[in-house]
């Protein structure tokens, strides 16, 4: 395993996410008394997906931050659940996973 190479990558997805930085101030969209019903409906429907995508932001933040304790650690790239190898192909396709894909499968039963 390439363990720089899945280093690389956690800490630049870490960047891009800060880069985003936060989400549009909500009193703009909601306390908006401009247009129609369907408009005001559309501006709170807007916010909400904002709200959600930064909720799940900050949950990759964690996992991603996580990862690279394990890194430092020597433990990145074991199963959590099992103690077994991560597939390579796993991580690389998410480097912040905690299990592998029998245990996340599992998970998900």
């Amino acid at each position: 395993m390439d363990l720089q190479h899945h280093k690389d990558a956690l800490v630049k997805k870490r960047s891009e996410i800060l880069a985003t930085g936060g989400i549009k101030p909500l009193q703009n969209e909601v306390n908006s008394r401009q247009g129609d019903l369907a408009d005001q409906a559309n501006g709170t429907n807007e916010v909400h997906i904002q709200l959600k995508l930064k909720q799940t932001d900050a949950k990759i933040l964690q996992a991603i931050e996580e990862a690279l304790a394990r890194v430092d650690k020597g433990t990145y790239g074991v199963c959590r659940d099992c103690g077994e190898a991560i597939a390579s192909a796993r991580l690389e396709s998410i480097p912040w996973t905690r299990v592998c894909k029998t245990c996340k499968e599992k998970q998900s039963a």
